[in-house]
């Protein structure tokens, strides 16, 4: 197919110029309107604060003017009170005829005060109690010869022909000559304006003017500005338009919304601050200081604002703003709909122009967003989709079979990569790398010889190919491998071909990697044979990685194996238990995998899971290769090192020679021969019974009566002479045993058994960390520690009740399985053995928590667990190579297992699994002696299991 140059895209960029130069020019004249609406803004702000200025202005003075004209009034001169209730008609008609004034007043020079103010509100007649009908309150106060200065509120109706209510307010004893408006004026003769404030009684905003009249007389009256809120309103520029008017302390005087900038509450009505009327772009406006006397742009809450902030005219004392802030939305509203309009008719214009490049850059442009869109799908580590386009242009389409060919490439080596990590069979790893590395390189077939060092051969392990190849290579030098190597492949019907060398990173040779290269010019051999260079190193890993796991594996096998001989070895007793207790354990799991007894319905276990019960059935007592043998091994009560009723003898011996001795030195002293002989021989004759009694004790037992305890507590108090000190010839441990106790002096009788302090082997600090509460204690053992390690006292020993092991003794059998839990907790164990420990250390636990070492009761145990402790006591029940007792038959071994399961000592659903898949037959077959394998009814046993609790 004809390709097309990739340069015909240039026209493209001269359609894009014509879209670029309207767009400049349109944006331009957005600009320029933008300008002239904002210019017309600021020009209307301005005027804006003119009529402000201008109508506080026709506020003020029509009130001055009053107040310039109410002093020639006669009310100002005469002090006959009558005299000026006759003038207030004219101030009624002065409140009248000017709405916005609030009340009228007048200050005396002595003292006296008058005070007129409508009650035209229902809050101004609540406020002052007036009585139904005042329409008018004068507040007066007189100096009364008699009665001093008396204060009084007069309620008349809207006529003031009828008084309604004279109310006496002693309290009301308003001086006039104590504030301010009266001070202000009495040295002035202009009008005098306060600043403007919230008026108490009507609660309006206004100010307040005073005029000294002349003889001490001061007028006064109350005007509202809130007529200039109410205004306002009308005074927005838009809609969302906010204006106010504030004094220096930013105390709201003006704006639209009356009852947002009066505040009440239980205590007082006041003015609020700009703060207070939560319109937080005014205040942006004043802390950004923008817009002083022009309109100024500025951002607020991520919204377009101007701004204009101008003085305004004096109101009294107090310095008064006006701000303004108009959004920019509805400001500029109307540009930025014709600029739309603009860009519309343009671009409508330019759509005809654009049609013909379009078409032409769609068949150009869409092979390369195509590609551009998978490629980008590389860039997000996506491999998975083959690239392809449908294109004319030759370099794209080029362009788009190399990058198919690399993510061909990478796909093949990310499967490498997942297939290094997550295969587990060995043989499986090394078959998936030599697919994936063939495939990677594009080619077909392949094949790889692993290396055998004893026999110096290259042996076929895993081929990709229908080729007939030979299964092996024999080597007569290292050197030679690559001439041979390439001679067979040749007689093998390849034309082209790769051979890589695979070493291991010490450069030791573990196999050959062939590809072969049909596809490949021979100008591409070097470049392919470089490249499988670089890349067979996964082939090389995956085979180290499986010898590594071979070899690895076996390698804890032969550790597990050593340690499990070496624990048998050490006890000629207990040689094979551990080798016994794996085989069955596992006969057992396999059997529950299998069951479809309910209690087993959900039990599984993985691949990894099955080796880590295997590993902790070898090692589950491995902690007994730190017992003593001679604890482990003891046949007789009295045995340590060796059985010490040799010693008890050669006593009862020196006995039964001194009461032979003392019959003939009777015999010499005179004494009745037959008299001295009999007694010689019946103390002989009970020698010889008692020393009967004490070797039958030491042979142990199910049980000690307190009678025979009685009689060896006798026997042993028979007294004879040592003449030979006991502190020479001992060890450094028996000298120590001995140290704080006195010699006695020689000779000395001595009991024929003794438990004697150096007997008793202490702790020395080796106490094992078993107790419950005890700090170094990090494993949750939960045992009984003896006081001392080990008590060897012969009494002690001879009246043990069962058995042949003392407490002492029986503590440290028991430690193995602490010991156990130990050295396998401080392995670095992988994490798929991380339950091995629990496993091999839990045998010894029983469902009812009375078990050791930690008393864990039956549901914190896992079914492996229980398992082994099952296949712990079979073995133990039917051994025959015990020393302290006899193999039992399979009928006493699984009723005394019965009986464990109905004393929940073991688990009843694992002994059922045991009865009822005959796996004890199978063991007996296998471990047991022919006169142990009796007939068993296994329904007798299946009773206990059924009654268990």
């Amino acid at each position: 197919m004809k390709r097309i140059s990739f340069k015909l895209l240039i026209a493209v960029t001269v359609t894009l110029s014509m879209a670029l130069l309207a767009s400049v020019l349109i944006f331009q004249g957005y600009r320029g309107m933008q300008s002239g609406i904002l210019e017309v803004a600021d020009q209307a702000s301005r005027q804006l604060t003119v009529t402000i200025n201008d109508r506080i202005q026709k506020l003020m003075e029509p009130n001055q003017m009053l107040i310039r004209m109410l002093r020639h009034d006669p009310l100002i001169s005469t002090d006959d009170p009558l005299q000026r209730l006759s003038r207030l008609p004219a101030i009624a008609e002065i409140l009248k005829a000017n709405t916005l004034l609030s009340a009228v007043y007048i200050g005396y020079d002595n003292a006296d005060f008058l005070l007129l103010r409508q009650l035209h509100t229902a809050q101004a007649r609540a406020f002052f109690g007036a009585p139904e009908g005042s329409y008018y309150l004068l507040q007066s106060v007189v100096t009364d010869v008699d009665e001093g200065r008396r204060g009084e509120w007069l309620f008349y109706d809207a006529s003031l022909n009828d008084l309604i209510e004279v109310r006496s307010v002693p309290h009301y004893t308003f001086d006039p000559h104590s504030r301010p408006w009266y001070q202000q004026s009495l040295d002035s003769e202009s009008v005098k304006l306060t600043a403007p404030y919230l008026f108490y009684t009507t609660q309006e905003v206004g100010v307040s003017m005073s005029l000294h009249a002349g003889d001490g007389v001061v007028l006064g009256i109350d005007a509202t500005v809130m007529d200039l809120s109410e205004q306002m309103d009308s005074l927005r520029l838009t809609p969302g338009t906010e204006i106010a008017i504030i004094n220096q302390d930013e105390l709201l005087l003006a704006y639209p919304d009356i009852d947002r900038f009066i505040l009440s509450d239980a205590r007082e009505t006041r003015l609020a601050t700009l703060g207070e009327i939560n319109v937080p772009v005014l205040q942006s406006l004043v802390r950004q200081s923008v817009g002083t006397r022009n309109l100024t742009y500025f951002n607020h809450a991520g919204q377009n604002w101007y701004g204009f902030v101008s003085p305004l005219a004096v109101l009294g004392d107090d310095d008064l703003r006006i701000l303004i802030a108009i959004p920019g939305q509805e400001l500029l509203g109307n540009v930025e709909k014709s600029f739309l309009s603009q860009v519309q008719w343009a671009f409508s214009i330019m759509l005809v122009l654009l049609l013909s490049g379009w078409a032409v850059g769609q068949r150009i442009g869409n092979p390369i967003a195509e590609l551009e869109k998978q490629v980008r799908s590389l860039a997000n580590l996506n491999f998975d989709n083959k690239i392809t386009t449908q294109t004319s242009i030759r370099e794209v389409h080029a362009l788009a079979r190399v990058l198919d060919d690399m993510s061909s490439t990478i796909r093949h080596f990310k499967s490498l990569s997942m297939t290094l990590n997550r295969e587990r069979d060995p043989d499986q790893l090394l078959q998936s790398v030599l697919e994936e590395l063939v495939m990677a390189v594009g080619h077909v077939s392949g094949c790889i010889y692993l290396f055998d060092s004893p026999t110096q051969t290259l042996k076929l392990n895993n081929r990709m190919t229908s080729q007939t190849l030979p299964e092996s290579i024999e080597l007569s030098e290292a050197h030679e491998m690559d001439g041979q190597v390439r001679e067979l492949v040749r007689k093998a019907g390849y034309d082209f071909y790769v051979c890589t060398m695979l070493r291991d990173r010490y450069e030791n040779l573990l196999g050959v990697l062939i590809i072969d290269a049909i596809d490949s010019r021979s100008a591409d051999i070097k470049g392919l044979r470089a490249f499988i260079d670089d890349i067979s190193g996964a082939a090389a890993v995956a085979i180290e990685t499986r010898q590594m796991i071979r070899e690895q594996k076996a390698l804890i096998d032969g550790i597990i194996r050593l340690i499990a001989d070496a624990i048998d070895a050490k006890s000629p007793y207990t040689s094979g238990h551990c080798e016994r207790v794996p085989e069955l354990a596992i006969m057992l799991s396999d059997a529950a995998l299998r069951s479809e007894l309910p209690a087993f319905q959900n039990y599984q276990m993985n691949e990894a899971e099955t080796e880590a019960f295997r590993i902790a059935a070898w090692l589950h007592d491995c902690g007994k290769i730190t017992s003593p043998e001679y604890v482990v091994d003891k046949a007789t009560k009295l045995e340590t090192i060796y059985n010490r009723i040799h010693e008890i003898r050669t006593r009862f011996e020196v006995l039964y020679r001194d009461a032979e001795i003392d019959c003939l030195q009777g015999i010499l002293d005179g004494m009745n021969p037959e008299t001295l002989k009999s007694r010689c021989n019946a103390v002989q004759q009970q020698l010889i019974d008692e020393f009967s009694f004490i070797a039958s004790a030491n042979m142990g037992g199910e049980f000690m009566s307190d009678a025979d305890v009685d009689r060896i507590y006798e026997i042993g108090s028979r007294r004879w002479t040592r003449h030979f000190s006991n502190r020479i010839g001992l060890s450094q441990d028996e000298k120590q045993r001995l140290e704080g106790l006195p010699e006695e002096v020689l000779p000395t009788g001595e009991p024929l058994l003794s438990d004697r302090p150096e007997q008793v082997f202490p702790w020395h600090g080796r106490k094992p960390p078993v107790a419950k509460d005890d700090p170094d204690n990090h494993w949750g053992f939960d045992m009984l520690v003896p006081e001392v390690a080990y008590n060897q006292g012969e009494m002690y020993n001879l009246t043990i009740s069962k058995g042949t092991l003392t407490e002492e003794e029986r503590f440290k059998i028991n430690e193995h399985i602490v010991q156990t839990i130990i050295m396998l907790d401080a392995l670095p164990l992988p994490d798929y053995l991380a339950k091995v420990p629990a496993i091999a250390g839990n045998h010894h636990e029983k469902m009812d928590a009375s078990g050791y070492p930690r008393r864990l009761p039956a549901g914190e145990m896992s079914l492996q667990e229980r398992i082994m402790a099952v296949a712990d006591v079979f073995e133990a029940l039917t051994a025959v190579d015990r020393p302290y007792k006899q193999g039992k038959t399979l009928t006493q071994s699984l009723a005394i297992m019965a009986r464990m399961v109905a004393e929940e000592h073991l688990d009843a659903d694992v002994f059922e699994l045991f009865l009822r898949s005959g796996i004890y037959q199978q063991y007996a077959q296998k471990f047991m002696q022919p006169e142990q394998i009796d007939r068993v009814d296994i329904n007798q046993f299946l009773v206990n299991v059924t009654e268990a609790p």
